[in-house]
């Protein structure tokens, strides 16, 4: 599997970061020609095939999606795993052990696999997926390769931190939200830093 077709493409998470996409939507937009293609090709998405030959991506939902948004309807792929021989049951059970789904809602809750999207585009808006990527970017913690990452800094944010109803009450919470990842509260997480200096 070379490309995509990204309405085609089924997720395997039930939110996504609104204000993420936002920024990645407008990025692709200024983009054209040369500089527009070695963009999308920096990012090809990982694919299960599932039940019926439907292509699953489990990871990109936020690339993918603000490049449909920005009328770009293929991008790159990478097979990962071939599980269309699986039952409905089987395959996001294997998923699941894989690591390769996140069946929780924006408010941490445990959902049926059945509530999952059609589309990467038709996620609910998690607020503190937005909070965990906008800390990541300003040095809170470090990328790292260990699935759902973003997940656990969303879950920890939460946690301890108020939902944000404005663009100012957001940007409130990243400055408590840097402070909180660089505290011992967040030791354990994946790419954690520590404080500061230290």
């Amino acid at each position: 599997m070379n490309t995509a077709t990204i309405k085609n493409l089924r997720p395997t998470q039930l939110t996504h970061g609104l204000r993420e996409i936002r920024q990645k939507t407008q990025f692709y937009r200024s983009l054209s020609g040369h500089d527009l293609e070695m963009a999308i090709a920096e990012k090809p998405v990982p694919v299960v095939l599932g039940p019926g030959g439907s292509a699953f991506a489990i990871d990109h939902h936020h690339v993918a999606t603000a490049l449909w948004h920005a009328g770009i309807k293929t991008m790159p792929a990478v097979l990962v795993a071939d599980l269309s021989s699986l039952s409905y049951g089987e395959f996001w059970l294997s998923m699941e052990n894989q690591r390769w789904t996140y069946p929780y809602d924006a408010k941490g809750q445990r959902r049926n696999f059945a509530d999952m999207p059609d589309h990467v585009w038709a996620l609910a808006d998690d607020e503190y997926r937005s909070l965990a990527a906008s800390v990541r970017d300003a040095g809170g913690y470090e990328k790292t390769t260990v699935p759902l990452e973003e997940f656990r800094w969303a879950d920890l944010f939460r946690t301890y931190l108020p939902c944000p109803g404005t663009d100012e009450e957001f940007a409130s919470l990243e400055r408590q939200a840097l402070k909180l990842a660089r505290s011992s509260v967040a030791e354990g997480l994946p790419g954690y830093i520590g404080k500061a200096g230290s």
